[in-house]
């Protein structure tokens, strides 16, 4: 499909406006031409885009990309603006010396919203999936311990006592205290529905690789919104299994998209060169409709219902008229553009927290690997989870080397680790080689032959604001921000991205097609129009 150069895309004014000449910095307005991957506005001839999309993290491209394959007749014509050199926000992908890992997320769950857009983005050749045997383990007690794969598997596991374990069964089924009343934590949930070991020992540990988060403070409505529903619409954990499996089974089946491949079981995915491929194909079908290294400085209202947008770019200041806007970039940048609009709804957008998180990846020879860790030979699983009480600093360890192929040269072994969130925020004050001195020390504890030599370090990555973290009040606050926005006339700004849609990349994408209906919704009723 044929593109544009950027430089077609935008036209500097040719003659000075009526009430005199341009004050300098010029204002260049954006116009879309024929030939782009997104058909040109068919409502304004003087350079009005239907929508703008504020940030050119997976969430922005996503919704640009679902604007362009499911709503084109009613927003035909969408730019992205991302104030970096490169799209795909936190997404990091590394390739050097025979190796490639992630810097950022690692990998997604291959639900059908992320397999829609990996075909529709071409890149369904390039998916690849872990193996779903391959176990994943928890820290406790100084061994790594199985965690069970499906339910059948509960009696058979050792990184619970019989106790915990009935004490689990029986609060499945409604036999444990009843919910209080106000929002609980996570923690606060599970200790009520599942007991303390079920918490200490599974999902303690799971909000630290989710989340790199503290479950005490993690609201269980907002972090795991599902779990959570299954209470409230059954009156247990199992009741409203059994209820949405029965509301499942009685909703008519709306038939799978033919393209898709069929994951098979509980496993993971990624791409043949990494995450990146992702956000790189992406941007390559929206071609020039996606602006790099602009910097959005400030936003007004228009009389006419839409948006000026004003840019610092690599060419000056651009100023982009729009009908709707979707702003994609982290709260707290969001929180300092509307400021000088909405003391309100800044104020909202800057109660989130991001902690610092480093993502540590390393490679031991494979003859590294403690004799007992190993599984015919070879190190074979997900990777693992470190609860917090068990006395070291990283969270967790990928196994990148085992999970996807062509990860690491034959005979090493590849390992992704994070260390920090929000229980451990001094990770930003360590050098990379004292983040790698912490790491290889965690995992001679478990992992590593305590006599092994030192690890071949590849890459260290400190993200200062990382992961937004769901908290009690999350979404009172979101609210708040939205309703703010309404109360100043800002209909058609769009709020997007991980801390409205959730953290996991499989979430984003499912909420970019949320977001995008949205917006064609909205302009489907634009009295602009």
């Amino acid at each position: 499909m044929a593109t544009l150069s950027p430089t077609s895309m935008i036209r500097p004014f040719k003659h000075p406006p009526p009430n005199g000449p341009p004050r300098a910095p010029a204002r260049i307005r954006c116009s879309i031409a024929e030939g782009t991957t997104i058909s040109p506005s068919r409502t304004d001839g003087a350079g009005t885009v239907d929508c703008v999309v504020v940030g050119g993290g997976i969430s922005g491209l996503c919704i640009a990309q679902a604007l362009a394959t499911k709503h084109r007749d009613t927003v035909p014509n969408v730019i992205v603006t991302e104030a970096r050199e490169r799209v795909g926000g936190n997404i990091t992908t590394v390739e050097r010396d025979g190796y490639l890992w992630e810097e950022g997320p690692n990998s997604f769950q291959p639900s059908d919203p992320i397999l829609t857009m990996a075909v529709d983005s071409g890149l369904k050749d390039d998916l690849v999936l872990g193996d779903p045997e391959a176990p994943r383990f928890v820290l406790w007690n100084g061994k790594l311990r199985p965690v069970p794969a499906q339910p059948t598997d509960l009696p058979f596991f050792d990184l619970m006592s019989i106790g915990g374990k009935l004490r689990a069964g029986f609060g499945a089924l409604g036999i444990r205290p009843p919910p209080p009343g106000h929002e609980e934590s996570v923690e606060e949930f599970v200790r009520r529905n599942l007991g303390d070991e079920v918490f200490e020992r599974l999902i303690e540990p799971f909000c630290s690789g989710v989340y790199a988060g503290d479950p005490s403070k993690l609201s269980m409505k907002a972090a795991f919104g599902r779990v959570w529903k299954l209470e409230q619409i059954g009156g247990s954990i199992v009741g409203g299994t059994i209820k949405t499996i029965q509301e499942r089974n009685k909703a008519p089946k709306q038939p799978r998209d033919p393209r898709l491949p069929k994951p098979k079981g509980q496993t993971v995915g990624s791409f043949r060169k990494g995450l990146t491929m992702l956000p790189e194909a992406i941007s390559k079908r929206l071609g020039s409709n996606v602006k790099l290294s602009w910097k959005l400085t400030s936003i007004s209202k228009l009389d006419n219902q839409g948006y000026r947008l004003t840019y610092e770019t690599p060419g000056g200041l651009v100023s982009v008229q729009t009908k709707s806007v979707v702003m994609t970039i982290p709260s707290y940048v969001a929180s300092t553009l509307f400021r000088p609009l909405s003391d309100a709804a800044a104020d909202a957008l800057s109660k989130f927290y991001y902690p610092p998180v480093a993502a540590v990846t390393v490679s031991y020879p494979k003859e590294a690997i403690r004799a007992e860790c190993l599984i015919d030979g070879e190190l074979k699983g997900f990777g693992q989870l470190h609860p917090r009480s068990q006395g070291v600093e990283t969270l967790g360890t990928i196994y990148s080397s085992s999970l996807f192929p062509n990860r690491a040269p034959p005979g090493r072994v590849l390992l992704l680790n994070y260390i920090g969130g929000a229980t451990n925020p001094g990770i930003k004050s360590k050098t990379h080689s004292e983040l790698v001195e912490a790491v290889d020390r965690d995992l001679r504890k478990m992992l590593i032959n305590p006599s092994a030599k030192d690890p071949l370090m590849l890459g260290v990555r400190i993200w200062p604001q990382a992961i937004p973290q769901f908290l009690v009040g999350h979404f009172d606050i979101v609210d708040a921000a939205k309703s703010a926005l309404r109360d100043i006339g800002f209909q058609g700004m769009f709020l997007g991205g991980n801390y409205v849609s959730g953290v996991a990349l499989g979430r984003c994408v499912e909420g970019a097609y949320e977001v995008a209906a949205e917006v064609s919704d909205f302009l489907s009723q634009y009295a602009y129009r």
